[in-house]
C-alpha cells in the first residue's frame, strides 16, 4: 500500500474538484447516472443478504463494494462533490465560481436520481415477477425501511427533523471519509482498504445517504409501502440531502483544506532543530 501524505492528497482534492467543475455535461451525466445506478444496486445486494440470513453485520461488511466499484470506475456522486468541488473555489482556482459548482451539483443529482431510479424500477419488477404478485421478502422490507424513516420521522416532529440532518451530516462525513481514503494510496488494493472502513460504518449504523434513498424510497412506494412522494421528499430526501452537504463539506473537506492546505506555520521558536522522531 503506497501511502500518500495528506499535504500531498489534499492538492489531490482540490484538483479533483476543479477537474469536476470543468467536466462536460455529458460526461458529468453519464458518470451520475452509473455512480447512482451501481450504489442503488449495492443497496438492494445488502437488503437481501440482510433478510436471507438475518444478519445486518453481514450485510454491511458487503455493502462497501458498491462503492469501490463505482470510486474505481471514475463515476461520482452528490456525496463526492459536495466535498471536493468547494475546495477549488476555496483555492481560488482560475475559471471555478460559485455557479460552475451549483452546475456541477444539479447535474450530478439529475444522474444519481436517474440511475437509482432506472435500478429501483428494474427491481421491483424482479421482486414482484414483472408486478404481477405481491413482493417477495426483500421487497416487502424495502417498503419497511421506507415507512420508517418519512412518515417515521415526520411523526416525532421537530426531534424527527434533527435525527434524520444528524444522521445525514454523520453519512456523508465518513462517506467523504471513504473518497478521500482512497486518495492515501497509489495501489488498487490500498484504495479498496482505505475506502471499506468507512463506508462500512456509515452503513451498519444507518444513517442517511441521499442517493442510496434515491433507491430505497422510490422503491418502497413502487413495492406498496404505506406513504408516497411528498412525505419521501420532505420528510427525508430534501433534509437528507442539506445533512450531507454540510458533513462532507464541514468535517472532511473543509477540514483537510485548513489544516492540510493552508496549514499554519510552527510555533517552535526561530533557530530551534526539531529533535527526529524515534
Amino acid at each position: 500500500m503506497a501511502y500518500v501524505k495528506p499535504s500531498e492528497f489534499a492538492v489531490q482534492m482540490i484538483e479533483a474538484g476543479e477537474a469536476k467543475v470543468f467536466m462536460s455535461t455529458k460526461d458529468t451525466l453519464i458518470r451520475a447516472y452509473m455512480a447512482g445506478a451501481i450504489l442503488a444496486l449495492a443497496a438492494a445486494f445488502a437488503v437481501t443478504i440482510a433478510v436471507n440470513t438475518g444478519n445486518f453485520l453481514v450485510a454491511s461488511l458487503l455493502f462497501p463494494v458498491g462503492f469501490c466499484m463505482l470510486y474505481l470506475l471514475g463515476f461520482d456522486l452528490l456525496t463526492g462533490v459536495f466535498t471536493l468541488a468547494p475546495l477549488a473555489l476555496l483555492a481560488k482556482r482560475s475559471g471555478v465560481t460559485w455557479g460552475g459548482v451549483l452546475r456541477n451539483w444539479g447535474l450530478v443529482f439529475i444522474g444519481n436520481f436517474a440511475g437509482a431510479m432506472t435500478t429501483a424500477i428494474f427491481m421491483a419488477i424482479i421482486f414482484t415477477m414483472g408486478f404481477s404478485q405481491e413482493p417477495n421478502a426483500v421487497g416487502q422490507k424495502i417498503g419497511v425501511i421506507g415507512e420508517t424513516r418519512t412518515v417515521g420521522y415526520a411523526a416525532a416532529g421537530a426531534a424527527g427533523f434533527l435525527t434524520v440532518f444528524i444522521r445525514a451530516v454523520m453519512c456523508n462525513w465518513m462517506v467523504s471519509t471513504g473518497v478521500v481514503a482512497a486518495m492515501m494510496s497509489n495501489t488498487v488494493s490500498g484504495k479498496i482498504m482505505a475506502m471499506w472502513m468507512p463506508i462500512l460504518v456509515f452503513f451498519y449504523l444507518g444513517f442517511e445517504h441521499s442517493i442510496v434513498n434515491m433507491f430505497l424510497f422510490p422503491s418502497g412506494i413502487m413495492l406498496g409501502g404505506n406513504f408516497g412522494w411528498f412525505e419521501y421528499l420532505a420528510y427525508n430526501e430534501i433534509p437528507v440531502i442539506v445533512g450531507n452537504l454540510v458533513g462532507g463539506l464541514t468535517f472532511v473537506g473543509g477540514m483537510i483544506y485548513a489544516t492540510h492546505f493552508r496549514t499554519s506555520p510552527s510555533r517552535r521558536p526561530v533557530g530551534t532543530v526539531a529533535e527526529p522522531a524515534e
